[in-house]
């Protein structure tokens, strides 16, 4: 499988606006979180080796700043005519398994994903309270081990963002599969 790299979005950039079908059946929508301090969309999928190395992480940190004022969202463009583990009732099922506690979204039309110029998956935007773009890179400094994590940057960057601060403008690309456009 290729290895694809996020692009470079600008930083400020405003936040698209989706409304999509979540796979427990309800819909979301971006207003849906305004009350909140930050919004974190996330373009994940089942079947990326590189979305699995990082998922307990995404889901830790979902839950410890959740109750900061942080919502996450998962979103999956992935056409799976070609990748059956990423139909939504898949979907489904591996959020309920490993907890998400997050809405995951499904963007079949995957006009949501050309709107934010994702690329990969894992794909990760940080929103301040104003839905500015304020963090667009990885989840922290080892993709494939946990154990070896030395920078939680979206940590960082969260941190920042709530003590209404800007992140480092170093921000380093996240890094895994395509996704698997029509």
């Amino acid at each position: 499988m290729a290895l694809t790299e996020n692009r470079d979005v600008s930083l400020g950039s405003p936040c698209p606006d989706f409304r999509l079908r979540a796979v427990d059946g309800t819909t979301v929508a971006r207003d849906d979180f305004r009350d909140q301090a930050a919004l974190v969309v996330m373009f994940i999928c089942n079947h990326c080796p590189y979305v699995q190395a990082v998922e307990d992480r995404y889901v830790a940190l979902a839950r410890e700043y959740g109750p900061k004022g942080v919502q996450f969202v998962g979103i999956c463009s992935n056409d799976p005519t070609g990748y059956p583990e990423d139909a939504p009732a898949e979907l489904l099922a591996r959020s309920r398994k490993k907890g998400y506690g997050f809405p995951y979204l499904v963007d079949a039309s995957q006009d949501v994903a050309r709107a934010f110029d994702a690329v990969c998956t894992p794909d990760i935007y940080v929103y301040d309270r104003d839905r500015r773009l304020a963090y667009h890179g990885r989840i922290d400094d080892s993709w494939n081990d946990p154990k070896k994590v030395t920078r939680r940057e979206l940590a960082a960057a969260l941190d920042a963002v709530l003590a209404g601060r800007k992140p480092s403008a170093e921000q380093l690309h996240s890094i895994g599969c395509s996704i698997k456009w029509k």
